[in-house]
């Protein structure tokens, strides 16, 4: 027989867990078991018991990373260095960088007197600002979907907090959160209880229902006017909404909680069962109202779409960002340029960091994604379009170690400093399109004065090639958020 269709990754969003007596009978059980055992056959059909095995590979204790940050108390002066500054222009040498109360102070000649600062001896490295992942999933990044389901909901929130440590010893010094209950965790990271990037949250993914963020099961619809969220509305990963008046309320809640930008669901996707890649979701009107809520706080839209009728409802709606897609055509394209919108485009092409798919129209359907890839960074260039980079790894923990990787690749399509240059800067200038809702305020992604001083010292030339990205724990030397430094190997040899 066939191997059973496994349930959509996205799906698994849904973090279920089993609470009091015996439920041997249970939806919750039986749900289970499903997911389970399609997982099961998928695995054992694509790489045999060794496959079936690594299933649970996600439910041991990561290990420790990372060592105690330091924080000096007045300032510091860095030195001997190579600059690249963000914006994409060439390496500065001869300079120094003064930092103080965590910000950038000034750019300086590079003998300048240290006029009682400390020192730090770059050692004739690079010295660039931190790395910002604008399409992050915080809290679902590197849990598996068998431990998502299964596992306590304060496990699962565990290990993203070990997983937010390891993403900022790889330099990503800031994360645009694109969906997922990251609040809490934000929170944490901001007050010092534990290491990680700086969090942009979008909270709950709103979808409409049968759109790309409902993943309730099929015997949990239809949903009555006195049925009870459904468990991954209640975890905060997703809210289904319908209709202008659900909109406003899920969004303005998500706001309530702390949203810095807002995340709708415009479109199908290639994972998902129920929704199609070729699907068009949500009215205009009912985008427009999410736009108008975010607008009166300040603030803006992204939408997870990939047609070219998608993109253009959600333009003509007022949404700024658009995550994805890869099947734009031209007016679609020429469209973002003329509105001033951003493209979050990911690196999606078929290597070793694809999904794999045992059906054949989900392989169908990555494969138009792949081609479009490849013609999206070509357009995004041709008409010059504001172009973001993200990574959108998800319930992938053995993949989450190549973020940096999925930059890398992006010199097929740009010079290395441009590259650089999106993922510093640019992506900077995306975080702040929050505006007031900004958590963080000040430049990000710059080295100028004033800029939040979010610094890496790399092992590399970025004029020559990203190669050093493939190996942070080794080629990234220093690295400091808002002037702590949370890692400190200058001294070493190459």
């Amino acid at each position: 027989m066939p191997p059973a269709t496994p349930p959509s990754p996205l799906m698994a969003h849904s973090l279920r867990h089993g609470h009091g007596a015996c439920s041997c009978g249970s939806p919750l059980l039986q749900r289970f078991h499903e997911r389970m055992m399609a997982e099961i056959s998928r695995r054992h059909f694509l790489g045999g018991a060794a496959a079936v095995m690594a299933l649970f590979a996600g439910l041991h204790a990561p290990s420790a990373v990372g060592e105690k940050p330091r924080e000096r108390k007045g300032p510091l002066l860095l030195t001997h260095l190579r600059l690249f500054d963000g914006s994409g222009s060439p390496l500065r040498d001869n300079v120094a960088v003064r930092v103080e109360a965590g910000r950038i102070q000034a750019i300086l000649p590079g003998d300048a007197d240290p006029e009682g600062a400390e020192v730090i001896d770059c050692g004739g490295r690079v010295l660039m600002p931190g790395l910002i992942d604008a399409h992050w999933h915080t809290t679902l990044a590197a849990i598996t979907q068998v431990a998502a389901m299964t596992a306590d909901v304060g496990y699962v929130h565990l290990v993203a907090a070990r997983e937010a440590e390891r993403t900022l010893m790889r330099g990503v010094t800031s994360v645009r959160d694109v969906g997922g209950p990251s609040f809490a965790l934000k929170r944490a990271i901001d007050e010092g209880v534990v290491a990680g990037p700086r969090i942009f949250p979008a909270g709950a993914m709103i979808s409409q229902t049968s759109g790309h963020g409902d993943f309730r099961m099929r015997h949990e619809v239809p949903r009555g006017t006195a049925t009870p969220l459904s468990e991954q509305e209640r975890q905060g990963v997703a809210a289904i909404a319908d209709g202008e008046a659900e909109v406003l309320r899920r969004t303005r809640e998500q706001l309530m909680l702390g949203a810095s930008q807002i995340k709708l669901m415009a479109g199908g996707g290639v994972a998902s069962i129920y929704d199609p890649l070729d699907s068009t979701q949500f009215t205009e009107r009912e985008l427009r109202a999410a736009v108008e809520a975010a607008d009166d706080w300040g603030t803006y839209v992204t939408v997870h779409v990939y047609t070219p009728r998608g993109i253009q409802r959600a333009l003509r709606a007022g949404v700024r960002c658009i995550e994805h897609g890869q099947l734009a055509d031209e007016e679609s394209v020429r469209m973002m340029a003329g509105e001033g919108a951003w493209w979050s485009l990911q690196p999606f092409l078929q290597d070793e960091d694809a999904n794999v798919y045992p059906d054949a129209a989900r392989r169908e359907s990555q494969r138009q994604v792949t081609e479009g890839t490849v013609r999206a960074y070509e357009m995004a260039q041709r008409f010059d379009v504001n172009t973001a980079w993200g990574t959108d790894i998800l319930f992938s923990p053995q993949n989450t170690p190549n973020q940096l990787r999925h930059l890398a690749k992006l010199t097929r399509f740009y010079d290395p400093l441009t590259v650089l240059a999106m993922a510093t800067g640019r992506n900077g200038e995306l975080l702040a399109l929050s505006g007031p809702r900004n958590p963080y305020p000040g430049t990000l992604g710059r080295i100028e004065p004033g800029a939040l001083a979010d610094l890496l010292v790399v092992d590399g030339d970025p004029s020559r090639d990203l190669d050093f990205l493939h190996d942070p724990e080794r080629n990234l030397r220093l690295i400091m958020k808002g002037g702590r430094i949370h890692k400190e190997r200058l001294g070493e040899g190459s």
